[in-house]
């Protein structure tokens, strides 16, 4: 059985790891000759919007997924005709644009931060005026890992925001959206899979740090987070699953504020924050998204290992091999890349009972030497 896959980065090759032992094969697309997935799955090379490079992909497949939501819809529709897609385009529209996203909290009830839009520099002044300093200034699209985002500060002026305006106005991106800046006690995600049936798995919730806005590290289970946040969190990923009639695993970014929710982001996809999950839970989300679409039974949540997770990215370059392996409690993933600054190259998780003692196995990576550049022999 042949899974397609839009996109073909780390996260399409986690997704063949997972479903290779069940004796799954993965074709994927990607417009990139050094896209990583294909060293465990085969690789189409061709724009995601080219018709003869998406029938190649979706030739004798059961199904199409996507590992990252900023595809071309007319991709997916192009596909939604000859073959299905999972999940749902809507929600891959929804994901791709953060009005979108903010107008589906909304319809659900779901708490966000004060905010406004603007399709001009005069919008953008009058937007800043109205959610107040400090705030974000995010482009609707194509915004990932701290791209396509500027902080105002609270002493920001007049001079501050056409500089905003000028870095990030580009008709791609479908105009700004203005978030007022969260005072939160910390950031959590909540992750969750949806079978063909309406089945629901959802993981403990992850904290999640982040630096540069590339997220660095993650903690499962969240620690000494409230019941009532826990189930408040799992109550709205349960909403938006039903509401998207979703199959497949959806990932909800949230800001935790007391026992207050307000929601940041949505993915319509396998999430960099449940990275912790191939060791840490019986059932990966990697694994439980193909289990999804492909509409077997969903596998467990639960935590394993000890229960307790910890995750750190590896990010702009890998500390050198030896030193990285001779931690033996750490459980390494790297995904092939060249080192490039801001890149994620890939994460190490540890496992266990003790949440100090896994926390501390995890820290031993900083500050552990860069690779030289022929350790891992990644070239690309």
């Amino acid at each position: 059985m042949v899974v397609a896959i839009l996109g073909g980065g780390q996260l399409a090759r986690m997704l063949a790891l997972a479903g290779l032992p069940l004796g799954l094969r993965f074709r994927c697309l990607d417009p990139a000759a050094d896209a990583v997935a294909g060293h465990v799955a085969e690789l189409v090379i061709g724009a995601y919007d080219d018709p003869a490079a998406l029938a190649r992909l979706a030739d004798g497949a059961r199904l199409v997924t996507f590992e990252f939501e900023n595809v071309p819809i007319a991709a997916t529709d192009w596909l939604g005709d000859h073959i299905a897609v999972a999940p749902t385009p809507r929600a891959l529209a929804i994901g791709q644009d953060r009005l979108l996203e903010k107008q589906l909290f909304g319809t659900l009830g779901i708490g966000v931060p004060d905010y406004r839009t603007a399709d001009s520099c005069a919008e953008l002044h009058a937007a800043v005026v109205a959610v107040g300093l400090p705030c974000v200034v995010k482009t609707r699209r194509l915004g990932y890992d701290g791209r396509g985002q500027v902080r105002l500060a609270a002493g920001a002026d007049a001079a501050a925001i056409d500089a905003a305006w000028a870095e990030l106005d580009h008709p791609q991106h479908g105009g700004l959206i203005i978030e007022q800046f969260v005072a939160f006690d910390r950031e959590v995600s909540v992750i969750a899979a949806r079978g063909r049936n309406g089945e629901v798995a959802v993981y403990p919730l992850a904290e999640n740090e982040h630096a540069g806005g590339i997220l660095r590290r993650s903690r499962a289970p969240a620690p000494a987070l409230p019941d009532a946040v826990e189930r408040a969190a799992h109550e709205l990923v349960r909403a938006a699953l039903a509401h998207l009639d979703y199959v497949g695993v959806l990932t909800i970014e949230l800001f935790v504020r007391g026992e207050t929710l307000l929601a940041n982001e949505l993915a319509p996809r396998v999430h960099n924050s449940g990275h912790w999950t191939i060791e840490g839970s019986v059932c990966s989300q990697f694994e439980n998204h193909l289990r999804a679409v492909l509409g077997f039974p969903l596998g467990s949540t639960a935590m394993a290992g000890g229960g307790v997770a910890t995750m750190i990215n590896l990010i702009g370059e890998l500390p050198a091999r030896g030193t990285l392996l001779g931690v033996p409690e750490l459980h390494v993933h790297a995904y092939g890349k060249a080192p490039r600054p801001g890149r994620k190259l890939g994460h190490a998780t540890a496992v266990g009972s003790d949440r100090a003692a896994v926390d501390a196995i995890a820290a031993r990576i900083a500050g552990m030497p860069a690779a030289a550049p022929t350790d891992w022999g990644f070239a690309g």
